[in-house]
């Protein structure tokens, strides 16, 4: 039982903090921004830096995304006993981390990639690089000590299992919730597994050549309404978050008219006058953002005092670190901040 206390205090912090945070109308504040200096001094005031632009670019991204865990962790730590479900948003990032990792050591990397440090929310010892087993000991990723991490082609299987297994594991820890926590967020996830299902069908088709038979293999085949058992055969003919993405499969890749009536086809980057059409995984994957953090939005303040919000408050950070790292990198490459607005589809 989580008391009202922790309720309220947890309410009241993530108000604060999305109040002065790069989202809603937050965002327009980038808009003027041409150089990394300007975003340094905007985003950290305080704390700005005088570095070589190239090594800025570096240093600003892992202080984005520092301040991003340090504000989550602490709402989340503010709780006596976190519930499991903010836990895994959290822990989104080792699952990122953990990407890299083995893509590093099947790369035969002497050095270790960055990765994002958790504190107390950690699970993986990161700093026993390259000892796979000694990082992953008695965590949910030493399933990896059974596979072949170098016959893994682009390690795209292995990506995918550890999706999988994330947005499983998330979706599941929903149902540990009373059923008023998690209204909003159930209805976020739901979306984002099914958005991130078409995602991969699009991507792993467009970019890889990877037959349909094999995508539905890898899809995430959730039941709205109960938790993921795999194997399970009971009620094999509901609707699940991976219908779309199967539906997609059938759809030529080079042929708008084929998706025109598909329930996601409003993700799907339009046609242009004289020019010949492709489905684009970046811009479904751009606009499938641009929605979720719009839902994000629309629920934050809907349910106060409840898990939803701190929920939304934790989707609406990971919003803005995307939107921050993107600008600085497109400052690194000689854009405005509103180029990258107008390439990632967002409106200030």
């Amino acid at each position: 039982m989580i008391g009202a206390g922790s309720r309220a205090y947890a309410f009241a912090k993530a108000c604060g903090i999305i109040g002065k945070s790069f989202v809603g109308k937050g965002i327009s504040r980038l808009g003027p921004i041409t150089r990394l200096t300007e975003l340094d001094r905007l985003v950290f005031p305080q704390t700005s830096r005088d570095l070589p632009e190239r090594e800025l670019l570096v240093d600003l991204e892992r202080r984005i995304i520092g301040r991003t865990v340090k504000q989550m962790s602490a709402l989340v730590l503010s709780f006596r006993k976190p519930p499991e479900l903010l836990l895994r948003l959290v822990r989104a990032y080792e699952y990122g981390d953990i990407k890299s990792i083995l893509s590093a050591i099947a790369g035969g990397e002497v050095k270790a990639p960055e990765f994002t440090d958790l504190g107390a929310l950690g699970t993986v010892n990161f700093k026993a690089y390259p000892d796979l087993a000694a990082m992953v000991k008695d965590t949910e990723f030493a399933f990896l000590l059974e596979e072949n991490i170098h016959a893994d082609k682009d390690g795209i299987l292995l990506q995918t299992k550890l999706d999988r297994q994330y947005y499983t594991l998330l979706w599941n820890s929903l149902f540990s919730l009373p059923g008023k926590d998690r209204t909003a967020i159930k209805k976020i996830l739901a979306e984002e597994i099914s958005l991130r299902n078409a995602s991969w069908a699009l991507r792993l088709r467009a970019y890889y050549g990877m037959a349909p038979e094999e995508i539905k293999n890898i899809l995430i085949p959730i039941r709205i309404g109960k938790k993921y058992i795999p194997q399970d055969a009971s009620n094999a003919t509901d609707k699940t978050l991976a219908d779309d993405a199967e539906v997609s499969l059938s759809m030529a890749l080079d042929s708008r008219p084929d998706w025109e009536k598909w329930n996601r086809v409003e993700f799907l980057n339009p046609e242009k006058p004289g020019e010949s059409w492709n489905a684009d995984p970046r811009y479904f994957q751009n606009a499938a953002s641009q929605y979720l953090y719009h839902l994000a939005r629309q629920f934050f303040h809907r349910n106060p005092f409840s898990i939803d919000t701190v929920s939304c408050f934790i989707k609406l950070k990971q919003f803005e670190e995307d939107l921050l790292t993107s600008v600085a990198e497109g400052l690194g490459l000689g854009l405005s901040a509103k180029d990258v607005f107008a390439m990632l589809e967002v409106e200030p």
